[in-house]
């Protein structure tokens, strides 16, 4: 319908331009603005306002696959081509990403090394079979603050995280004693992560020996083999850390919080849930 179309840029452009670029009469439009809306420009509406309402929920996080998703739990019927013309009409965009790389692996070290266990076997049907792991960076005026987590394959949830202003061995082993004892795990576990020094080094590696969790690690300079923490981490720099200036590491820190344990460990859709949210509602499961 061009009269909508014209309603929604009349305040960029003057009207009688909108029409003649349209060849619709401007007599035509100032009458349709007269009318009450009918029963579909109704819905249109309110699908709009609806699409508003779950991209401010989620902080301007999600795109229309996921504003798709949310609306169709609440019973809003709709297609995702909907969503997103309607978006693309609004101007409702998700946040976007800014590039800037930080070395966080030393794999040049004398340390033994694990064969890679898990072979990039990402869907796990149970809770605590797998831990996977990694390090990444946060920039701040005060200099980087480095993050490290531990994330369990079969429900995606961040497990452990810790964070510190250097990349020893002590912050990813933080982050895995964290996650140690929220799960307490007593089955068969594996750990995964990268070949980096932090993993590999004798202080690590015995925490892994004393808990009966068994050591893998990624193939060289391949970081297919841990896809399932890169994607977490392009998820929380693309939704969080670009959209913010950090002045000090403790600014940081508290941002870092409420994302991973109230958003993303609760709330967020994951798509390699089907766009679910974590699918274990009680603390006790997670």
């Amino acid at each position: 319908m061009r009269y909508p179309f014209i309603q929604d840029h009349c305040d960029r452009w003057p009207v009688r331009m909108l029409c003649r670029v349209l060849r619709v009469r401007a007599s035509g439009y100032y009458a349709w603005r007269k009318r009450p809306p009918g029963e579909q420009e109704t819905k249109r509406l309110q699908l709009i306002e609806s699409i508003i309402t779950v991209h401010q929920q989620s902080s301007g996080r999600y795109g229309s696959p996921r504003v798709h998703r949310v609306l169709r739990k609440e019973g809003v019927i709709c297609s995702e081509n909907q969503v997103a013309k309607l978006m693309r009409e609004k101007q409702i965009r998700s946040t976007r990403s800014r590039r800037f790389h930080v070395k966080t692996t030393e794999s040049n070290h004398s340390y033994p090394l694990a064969e890679n266990l898990l072979d990039r076997q990402f869907h796990q049907e149970k809770l605590d079979q797998v831990w996977v792991n990694d390090l990444t960076y946060v920039p701040t005026d005060e200099g980087w603050l480095y993050v490290a987590t531990v994330m369990d394959l079969c429900s995606r949830r961040i497990i452990g995280w810790a964070s510190a202003d250097h990349l020893r061995a002590e912050l990813p082993l933080a982050a895995l004693e964290q996650a140690i004892r929220q799960r307490c795990p007593s089955g068969e576990l594996m750990h995964h992560s990268d070949r980096g020094v932090q993993y590999a080094c004798l202080d690590y590696q015995a925490v892994l020996e004393q808990h009966g969790i068994t050591c893998s690690m990624s193939r060289s300079g391949n970081c297919y083999d841990n896809a399932a923490m890169e994607s977490f981490f392009k998820t929380f720099k693309v939704e969080l850390v670009y959209q913010e200036h950090y002045r000090t590491r403790e600014e940081a820190r508290a941002s870092i919080y409420p994302y991973i344990e109230l958003f993303y460990n609760r709330q967020r859709l994951h798509s390699a849930l089907g766009y679910r949210s974590h699918p274990f509602q009680h603390d006790s499961f997670w």
